[in-house]
């Protein structure tokens, strides 16, 4: 399993709200939804991480 870094992550009310609600229409958690925003964000900029196959 991939090792997890935390971090504090300052949002505005709205957006978080916004989040929230998202995350739960996916059956996701809020974390794994930022998570899941944050990788489609890198893999359409192609920049995600390497494996370590790679």
């Amino acid at each position: 399993m991939t090792k997890k870094k935390a971090f504090a992550l300052r949002v505005n009310e709205d957006m978080m709200n916004a989040i929230e609600k998202w995350a739960a229409d996916e059956f996701r958690s809020t974390n794994g939804q930022i998570e899941w925003i944050l990788m489609q964000s890198l893999k359409d900029v192609k920049r995600e991480p390497k494996t370590k196959e790679d």
